[in-house]
């Protein structure tokens, strides 16, 4: 008899490589994209996104979900939301309408500082990196 009780062996997650299989088997494809994103961010060195504060200088990485042109104060201004899997950030490049490369889909490295704006985090006039395509 285990020394476990009851109670809690049904709570114990079995280890390894076959608990790893179950679990991407049951996870839906947004969960397994978001953990790819989160561990992607780690291998990087980048911060979460999640753990970024306000007015802190940031390196972080993610997978661009939108891109927009919204003009701001009569600007133009080219938005883009980069997700990493634990949360977004609104990535803003003021007095630009388009940018090669910047398109749904693409992974980058964006740095700066973190500002927030009606609730949201925002980088405005980035530092950015293009990931290469067909990495993934």
């Amino acid at each position: 008899m285990s020394a476990v009780p009851r109670s809690d062996r049904a709570t114990e997650k079995p280890a390894g490589r076959f608990r790893r299989m179950l679990d991407r088997l049951s996870s839906s494809q947004e969960d397994l994209e978001s953990e790819e994103l989160r561990e992607d961010s780690e291998t990087t060195g980048c911060t979460r996104i999640g753990d970024c504060a306000d007015r802190q200088m940031v390196t972080v990485t993610g997978t661009l979900r939108t891109v927009t042109l919204r003009p701001r104060a009569g600007v133009p201004a080219l938005e883009a939301e980069l997700f990493d899997g634990s949360a977004a950030v609104d990535v803003v490049w003021l007095g630009r309408r388009s940018i090669v490369g910047i398109e749904p889909g693409r992974k980058l490295i964006a740095s700066g500082r973190i500002s927030m704006s009606r609730g949201r985090r925002v980088l405005f006039n980035p530092k950015y990196e293009l990931r290469p395509l067909g990495r993934e």
